[in-house]
């Protein structure tokens, strides 16, 4: 079975057992999401693999991290994620990539993830629901960070945080990767 098989197959099972357990309707989840029911069947079926941001909003509608629809294991106290089982969420052919390195939820949902981006790569997100935080440091390059239209350079060793309940991106203008670390920080569902 391939990584994307086992990603989907993962995430057919944990959506399911996830609005199971909040008592969502495929409708009622489809509303809270923004997403087709369809999408949600099929996502159920283990027939699609969604993009990242389909699967943000899924995540957030059931008031859980990425990490928890992708892995429901619940083990001892301390967790240890070694590299192979990263979960590499999207790539493009320059070499960007994120990566979910590892993800929490206690007290809310709390996420950390690796980021890479090629001289002249973005990656665009919708806004979060809110209270939503995210917390980016940056090792290498320059990014450009843009939250609510309003551009933010984040120069190397340089660190920035923002409530992400607004349309933000990640952008690198420059002419070296940007290599960052970015935590997501979201609030429980009440």
């Amino acid at each position: 079975m391939t990584d994307l098989d086992q990603l989907t197959q993962s995430l057919a099972r944990n959506l399911k057992r996830w609005r199971a357990e909040r008592g969502f309707t495929l409708d009622a989840l489809a509303a809270r999401a923004g997403v087709s029911r369809g999408m949600i069947i099929q996502i159920e079926q283990a027939r699609t693999n969604p993009s990242v941001g389909t699967t943000v909003k899924i995540a957030d509608a059931l008031g859980v991290s990425i990490t928890t629809l992708l892995d429901y294991e619940q083990g001892p106290q301390v967790r240890l994620v070694p590299e192979s089982q990263a979960v590499r969420m999207w790539s493009t052919e320059a070499g960007s990539f994120t990566k979910l390195l590892v993800g929490s939820e206690a007290p809310g949902p709390f996420e950390l993830w690796a980021w890479r981006l090629m001289p002249g790569d973005s990656s665009a997100s919708d806004p979060h629901q809110p209270g939503t935080v995210e917390l980016i440091h940056v090792s290498a390059g320059e990014l450009t960070l843009v939250v609510d239209g309003e551009e933010h350079r984040v120069t190397a060793g340089a660190s920035a945080t923002f409530e992400a309940k607004v349309a933000h991106a990640y952008r690198n203008d420059g002419a070296e990767t940007v290599e960052m670390t970015m935590a997501v920080i979201i609030p429980p569902v009440r």
